[in-house]
């Protein structure tokens, strides 16, 4: 079965087609010399657990054709939280998403008040000059009847078809340009993957050519219900999930999340996993299609040699590692690590490079292709452009970069785990918990050709410290939190102090450690100090 052309939306199209009217009247007259510039973001894809295996073509058409980042990770393990650090460029503790619910700041009446004016295609759009488009999953409470409904379009975007809330594949709603589109279960008509693919495409045939482009294109995929197209729904019949070093084993030396977790696992765990881990597989390969059909049309329309084309995800995933069944949240590799690949005019093929990037240096990578002062911002990440064009050497690239999560809990016990009483959540199946109020921590994440460390605090009762020596340990099996010199946990510890209380130029610094540091771990988190003391007092 084929692809749905028949899903497109004329309207749209109608609108593409007065727009690059009335900019060739208004008196344009020469083709922009700018480069256009793609951003193909998918839904809990990983890359340390096999995620990128089902996508050749995406492989050989972007990663081939450019540069593969080995050491790419997310601000925070969670959509809405990653996503926001992906449009503004800054850390959570800055642009105040804690989670995917409107009272964690999720596509919120604050967040449009205080952030959306100043995302990246905001600026592509007021300053640079660029046509915007925007197609699929945008932020996990977009469209809330208390967010403004799908009626709200966010600033920055010439055309915008975004999502009504999470990644769905079939019955879900759009908003067109402001306008609610309904879509059923009609392969044809309204398989997401492939209406964004196809929307997408319109895109590129009825813009201006007066204007240079910025395209984003957030698929559903891999994202639960992970729903794949009929064509691919008996592919990876006999995959599983990888056995890995860490799979289906107890995290003996881990935060007591971690510890929770039944070892081994069920047999029907470790059946369900594998059999999602097939469903994430099959979902990609529509994600594969799209990226294939776009890149021939801009090859067709002459245009893919003046486009960059950036592919990545919002956070990682795992299916067994450390006997958790399934999900993102953790500050393991498997969860922070993502696929990015990005080709472009400049960037030479074959290229692998292993500096350490992060989902806040996407927006001032892409302002500064389009030429756009990023010191004028805010903004916590550093342009990746000169290490792509191969203008900068990777020993004066900064060694850093945080992670920060915050836990999230029920008040009340989950009725089908009762004995595991308040404070926890996402615990399926077999009541094994991948979420909790405590499960909130911030790690600094180093790459030093002297040095792969991770050094992680958890702001509950204990102050619990994991650190790992990814060099020797890659799967973390083993916290040297108490093995490990004083002297380097002194410093991983300031170091994590300082860039949680960094902002904008002083994100991007190495950072100088003092000597005259005393260690105290307890003098991280204390804005969340009240929280956890009322959660002492409901778990007694």
């Amino acid at each position: 079965m084929g692809s749905c052309r028949s899903c497109r939306l004329t309207w749209l199209s109608c609108v593409l087609i007065c727009a690059a009217g009335w900019v060739h009247l208004s008196g344009a007259t020469t083709v922009s010399q700018s480069p256009n510039i793609v951003l193909i973001l998918t839904d809990d894809l990983d890359v340390a657990i096999g995620g990128l295996k089902p996508l050749s073509k995406t492989k050989k058409l972007i990663g081939d054709a450019g540069i593969s980042f080995r050491n790419a990770f997310v601000a925070s393990p969670l959509c809405c939280p990653s996503r926001a650090s992906i449009l503004t460029g800054k850390y959570p503790h800055n642009h105040h998403v804690s989670n995917n619910t409107l009272k964690g700041n999720c596509s919120s009446k604050a967040w449009q008040k205080s952030e959306e004016a100043h995302t990246f295609p905001a600026l592509l759009k007021a300053h640079a000059g660029y046509q915007t488009f925007f197609a699929g999953k945008y932020l996990n409470q977009y469209g809330h009847s208390e967010a403004g409904g799908v009626e709200h379009v966010p600033p920055g975007w010439s055309y915008w078809v975004g999502l009504e809330k999470n990644s769905e594949y079939y019955n879900y709603t759009l908003s067109v340009n402001g306008k609610p589109r309904k879509h059923g279960s009609d392969y044809s008509k309204d398989y997401l993957t492939d209406v964004l693919a196809n929307m997408s495409l319109d895109f590129l045939q009825y813009k201006s050519s007066f204007q240079p482009f910025f395209m984003m294109i957030s698929t559903p995929a891999p994202h639960s219900p992970w729903t794949a197209a009929p064509q691919h729904q008996n592919r990876f019949n006999t995959t599983k999930a990888p056995r890995d070093p860490s799979f289906n084993i107890h995290g003996k030396d881990k935060h007591w999340l971690i510890r929770q977790a039944k070892t081994p696992m069920t047999n029907s765990s470790v059946q369900f996993l594998d059999d999602v881990f097939r469903k994430r597989w099959r979902t990609l390969l529509s994600v594969d299609d799209l990226v294939e059909k776009i890149v021939k049309r801009l090859e067709v329309r002459g245009e893919l040699e003046n486009t960059y084309i950036f592919f990545t995800s919002d956070n990682g995933y795992h299916t067994g590692q450390f006997s958790l069944p399934l999900d993102k949240r953790q500050l393991y590799e498997f969860d922070i690590r993502v696929p990015l690949m990005v080709r472009g005019p400049s960037i030479k093929p074959n290229q692998t490079s292993k500096v350490l990037v992060a989902n806040v240096d996407l927006g001032p990578t892409i302002l500064d292709i389009a030429g756009y002062n990023i010191s004028k911002t805010q903004m916590d990440g550093m342009s990746f452009l000169p290490i792509m064009e191969g203008r900068m050497n990777s020993s004066s690239w900064r060694t850093d970069i945080l992670v920060e999560y915050e836990g999230e809990g029920r008040n009340v016990s989950d009725p089908a785990c009762p004995l595991l009483g308040p404070g926890v959540s996402e615990c399926f199946p077999d009541c094994v918990c991948e979420d909790s109020y405590n499960n909130t921590y911030a790690c600094v994440r180093t790459i030093a050709p002297s040095a792969d460390l991770q050094y992680c605090e958890f702001d509950d009762n204990e102050v619990f410290v994991e650190v790992y020596n990814v060099t020797a340990d890659p799967h973390q099996l083993t916290n040297i939190a108490k093995t490990i010199e004083q002297e380097v946990l002194e410093k991983m510890n300031h170091r994590l102090m300082m860039l949680q209380s960094c902002s904008g130029q002083s994100c991007r610094t190495p950072g100088v450690y003092d000597q005259r540091y005393k260690f105290d771990p307890r003098q991280m988190f204390t804005d969340h100090s009240w929280r956890f003391n009322r959660l002492r007092q409901t778990l007694k």
